[in-house]
């Protein structure tokens, strides 16, 4: 697609979007399966239901852009996940992993901070006000789940600290 237009730039961002919220639905997935610690994992559960209805908010929004979902490759999403899949390959203890996942997910939500609040101004000058609309509150939602993991992060702390 060649991207020429606020509109095309618009479609560009809400189609890249759609797909890195698809592909962190099965990532929420693995780092809830992943981490030992009830609250972490409490935390990426409720995230992915929440990601759930995010999706949901962004094919109402294609619809009154009068488009089909469809998905744009996102490579910033992809590149995140393969440094997680890469660094859980290294083996760390649970207890690394368990941060190493709160981390990843911080990455992953300051993308998405970066990306809704990126496509609602363009939303606002096409005239699309109910877009604007779904799209802040997934903003809201994305800002909500950074400060809660941001907390836990904070509040982490490691049995064993060694500097090798």
């Amino acid at each position: 697609m060649t991207v020429e237009t606020i509109q095309k730039l618009f479609e560009h961002g809400l189609e890249d979007i759609y797909h890195a919220e698809h592909e962190l639905l099965d990532a929420l997935e693995d780092l809830e399966e992943n981490t030992e610690r009830e609250e972490i994992s409490s935390a990426f559960a409720e995230h992915r239901e929440e990601t759930e209805g995010q999706i949901d908010r962004l094919e109402e929004v294609f619809e009154i852009f009068g488009e089909a979902p469809e998905k744009e490759e996102c490579e910033g999403i992809k590149g995140l996940i393969q440094e997680y899949e890469e660094f859980t390959a290294e083996d760390p203890s649970q207890e690394v992993l368990d941060y190493h996942s709160m981390a990843a997910a911080e990455k992953t939500e300051h993308y998405e901070i970066a990306a809704y609040g990126n496509l609602i101004p363009l939303a606002d000058q096409l005239g699309m006000d109910e877009a604007a609309d779904l799209l802040e509150e997934n903003l809201r939602e994305e800002q909500e789940a950074l400060d809660e993991l941001t907390e836990l992060t904070e509040s982490f702390e490691m049995d064993t600290i060694s500097a090798e």
